[in-house]
């Protein structure tokens, strides 16, 4: 009778073998590490950030403060991260500002 004996691996209990065992293979450690660190930082300091960071540096105008921070309230009272143009359009309306007639330009 014919047998074959299956290869034995040595296994060991390191940290960096159970992770793999439990890690995709796509996933980077360093790279999961560091967004764990940061979202915990974001999460004890209370702030979240709204304004896209590149351009902070920009004094921001009465009306766009205005539609930046209704956006804001929109998305957090709708749980949508990403609304639809017919959503930005709706709060926009919603602020007063309406499309002006072509009577409107022609005086």
């Amino acid at each position: 009778m014919y047998q074959t004996s299956a290869p034995t691996r040595a296994t060991t209990t390191t940290p960096a073998a159970s992770d793999q065992a439990t890690t995709p293979e796509w996933s980077n450690r360093r790279a999961t590490e560091q967004a764990t660190r940061a979202a915990m930082a974001r999460q004890v300091s209370g702030r979240r950030r709204f304004v896209d960071p590149t351009t902070c540096e920009r004094d921001y105008s009465q009306a766009e403060m205005e539609f930046m921070l209704a956006m804001n309230a929109y998305k957090q009272q709708s749980g949508r991260m990403f609304p639809t143009w017919s959503e930005v359009l709706e709060v926009l309306r919603g602020l007063g500002y309406e499309k002006p007639s072509l009577d409107d330009d022609v005086e």
